[in-house]
């Protein structure tokens, strides 16, 4: 009696590994998840009192999402990433718990059996294992020095059994940005060759030093071929609330329906609710969030660039998200280096070869710092500069 085959072939998740590390080294700072520090705004609270009110909503609800929330949301993607939805525009709009969620809707709903899925590397984990789980295969396309993505390379791996490319902008976990023109050029391959683009856009929030978020599905004749993935877990603060959303073309909606019927019902309610208040809050609310975190973000930079000026590590660019992926010079593997980090010197960070590099691409580490105050950071960077310094 065992399990699957197919769950067989699929990697274990870190986060967890490593937060179990974690537990077993009480005092240990955790530069491994990737969540911010602060939670809801006000109005995400506010709006709870008006679930409560009416006893109706403690009962399944519309599977795509209640329409107060699908109206806000609506003039949200048409306001801020001008992204017009509708059966007049050729696409819809789901509610999702969560990112992941939607992402699972979008691989069942367009892949078979043996089809294949374009992931440029590195990648962000979960996205791999729900196309292993799907009995799929992951197509990994490496992206260039700085993170971008090679578009003559994800080219060359389209085949008659592609079904998708996949872009992360801002980037999980490098935290490159990828530019307009980029994903622009990765919409036309897609219209091309008759596949999908599925857009994950869970930190658009997040661009830092003149950096700019671009939503593909903003270009026009895009519906036909473009699934855009949203979360509010981020700029939010609502990582446990578990509510996203996803805009897809038209010709999809059966199948995502059954998708999300039969795993989730309806997302949510209260925290539909909550979302609702959470985007009256809007832009403004969360900008000022961010200015906090741009304090955190050059502290932790300015640590790492005394690693980096040592020849300790390399620090690619990162423009958004709130992730640096270092390149370790070492020979040491990356997990042996994240469970020295935490034994050792109390700090954690997550390997990278959970997200795809292979020992040939060299030693990686995911260094996320969207839960750190400025003080907590100080501290944290300082154990992960002795830490590096000791191991390699």
């Amino acid at each position: 009696m065992t399990e699957s085959s197919r769950l067989r072939a699929v990697q274990a998740p870190i986060i967890p590994v490593i937060a179990d590390l974690v537990r077993a080294h009480p005092g240990t700072i955790s530069l491994g998840q990737g969540v911010v520090g602060y939670g809801p705004p006000p109005e995400a609270f506010a709006e709870l009192a008006r679930f409560s009110a009416d006893p109706a909503l403690h009962k399944y609800q519309p599977v795509a999402g209640i329409a107060p929330l699908l109206d806000a949301l609506a003039q949200k993607l048409a306001t801020e990433n001008r992204i017009r939805t509708g059966p007049t525009h050729g696409n819809r709009v789901l509610v999702t718990a969560g990112g992941n969620l939607a992402f699972a809707n979008a691989i069942l709903a367009i892949c078979d059996p043996g089809d294949e899925v374009i992931l440029p590397t590195p990648y962000y984990f979960n996205h791999e294992m729900m196309i292993t789980m799907a009995n799929c295969r992951p197509v990994l396309v490496p992206t260039d020095a700085s993170y971008q993505l090679d578009l003559n390379a994800v080219r060359r791996a389209i085949t008659p059994r592609t079904r998708a490319i996949v872009t992360v902008s801002p980037n999980n976990p490098t935290g490159a940005v990828y530019p307009a023109a980029a994903l622009r050029a990765v919409n036309e391959l897609c219209a091309e060759h008759g596949v999908f683009h599925i857009s994950d856009e869970a930190y658009e929030s997040f661009v830092y030093d003149g950096a700019e978020h671009f939503s593909a599905a903003s270009l026009a004749g895009s519906a036909p071929h473009t699934i855009s993935l949203f979360s509010l877990s981020k700029a939010c603060g609502f990582a446990s609330w578990r509510i996203g959303w996803m805009v897809f073309p038209d010709q999809l909606e059966s199948a995502i329906r059954k998708i999300q019927d039969t795993l989730l019902i309806c997302p949510p309610v209260i925290s539909q609710f909550a979302a609702i208040g959470a985007l009256r809050a809007g832009t403004p609310w969360v900008r000022a969030r961010l200015a906090d975190l741009a304090v955190t973000r050059t502290l932790v930079q300015r640590e790492l660039a005394t690693l980096a000026a040592d020849g300790v590590v390399e620090i690619p660019p990162a423009q958004g998200a709130f992730y640096f992926l270092l390149r370790v010079h070492t020979p040491r593997p990356p997990l042996e280096l994240a469970e020295r980090l935490i034994r050792e010197h109390g700090v954690a960070v997550i390997p990278g070869n959970a997200f795809g590099l292979t020992p040939r691409d060299g030693s990686h580490l995911r260094v996320a710092y969207g839960a750190l105050a400025p003080d907590t950071a100080t501290e944290a960077l300082g154990r992960l500069a002795r830490g590096l310094r000791a191991l390699v």
